[in-house]
């Protein structure tokens, strides 16, 4: 079936839209309950289904391979305690969206913002953030940084730039 150009390009930009929607509710979640909603991650699996009839070059392995190396190291991740079981499932939904091509993006933006929020969290905490610097980060302090809002916001810059027919930095598949 052929679509023509104007309905695809408006399909992209709709679905973009609704996962943009499902993403800043799992972050807003995350910061405010430092958990990750299992309906937002199957929200997102199902709109990159809907993406993929759309969008001409990703329904392919790579997509696939995408989320499955991402789901292995973020599984990787969580059971060594580093991210939470949301954050992983939730990255490797997203990471569908970039495909193999833009899979090594994702994860940069996603641990620059993760960090950005980190700082900002020991900014508006300072008493917090000197304690565990005088610790070297060896006391209970509970909760840890929500790396929903940076998957989210990584994966809206990607899914985002698609949508538009931007070109980020990566790899051609």
């Amino acid at each position: 079936m052929i679509i023509p150009e104007v309905v695809r390009q408006g399909a992209l930009i709709g679905i973009a839209a609704l996962l943009t929607g499902v993403l800043a509710y799992a972050a807003v979640n995350d910061i405010r309950e430092r958990k990750i909603p299992n309906w937002t991650v199957l929200a997102s699996l199902g709109l990159f289904i809907a993406w993929a009839v759309v969008h001409p070059l990703v329904w392919d392995v790579w997509a696939l391979g995408a989320g499955l190396v991402a789901f292995l190291i973020t599984f990787a991740l969580y059971m060594g305690g580093v991210i939470g079981a949301g954050d992983s499932k939730l990255f490797a939904a997203v990471a569908l969206f970039a495909g193999m091509g833009h899979l090594a993006i994702l994860a940069l933006a996603t641990a620059l913002i993760g960090g950005l929020v980190a700082i900002a969290g020991f900014l508006l905490r300072p008493t917090r953030g000197l304690v565990m610097l005088k610790m070297r980060g060896k006391g209970n302090f509970g909760r840890g940084v929500p790396y929903g809002v940076a998957i989210a916001a990584a994966g809206g810059v990607i899914v985002w730039a698609a949508a538009l027919g931007a070109h980020l930095p990566g790899f051609a598949l």
